[in-house]
């Protein structure tokens, strides 16, 4: 049996200068953040790919929902990019709601899209998802890639942990998911999720449900109403 003596351990990055340096730049970043989105009201996050251009079907399905959502009262917030972001935001735009992005920064620079009434650029992809969570009373994923599988299961995972409440979490595009949601049930087969985990998300290519689940699990479960105008604090430097 091996003991402690047996093994030579590794030695890693040990600055605390360098770690107290990222706390203070990463919590000078979420407060910027929060300050930028404080007065957006209830919000739908919209996950989706940055691959799918105009005129491709998955593009004008998102534009389409985004604009139904939008017409609820919601605002429509994404990660600001191109793609499904900006069609989720033209939807938005297209019937006079108010569209925000919450973009990322990277090595290649990803310009916000053209159809975002407010946005801000967040250093990290947890700060960001941080501040798409926070807002939001329910999700919708639309086709994409790593990011967005990354996002739609940390929604979930929190849902199903009840880090945050009951919002409904809504996956638009039944054939595109179709592997995903079977692979999700091969989990449900194996129980390493329970039966009442599938109760967390809606499959659909139907607008009209997504809406009328939006109305029932939104709306009425956490009983939101119709906004009043509330006035920036001067003293806390809002504007």
């Amino acid at each position: 049996m091996s003991t402690n003596t047996d093994i030579q351990f590794l030695d890693g990055p040990r600055s605390r200068f360098k770690e107290l340096k990222f706390t203070i730049e990463t919590m000078l970043d979420l407060i910027r953040g929060l300050r930028a989105l404080h007065f957006l009201g209830p919000c739908i996050t919209v996950f989706g790919s940055a691959r799918f251009n105009e005129g491709h079907p998955y593009y004008e399905l998102t534009r389409k929902a985004a604009g139904e959502f939008a017409k609820l009262g919601f605002t429509i917030i994404t990660g600001g990019g191109p793609g499904l972001m900006e069609a989720a935001n033209r939807g938005a735009r297209d019937v006079g709601g108010f569209s925000v992005g919450c973009n990322i920064q990277l090595p290649v620079e990803q310009k916000p899209n053209p159809y975002l009434d407010k946005w801000v650029y967040m250093r990290h992809f947890f700060l960001r998802k941080v501040l798409l969570v926070k807002y939001s009373f329910a999700f919708v994923v639309v086709p994409g890639g790593y990011g967005t599988l990354d996002e739609y299961f940390e929604a979930l995972t929190l849902i199903q942990t009840h880090k945050i409440k009951n919002f409904p979490i809504i996956v638009l595009g039944r054939e595109y998911h179709q592997e995903l949601i079977a692979h999700i049930e091969v989990m449900k087969a194996n129980h390493t999720i329970g039966n009442d985990d599938m109760q967390y998300f809606l499959v659909t290519d139907d607008i009209e449900e997504a809406v009328a689940l939006i109305k029932e699990k939104s709306i009425k479960q956490f009983k939101l109403k119709p906004k009043r105008e509330l006035k920036p604090l001067r003293w806390l430097f809002e504007r």
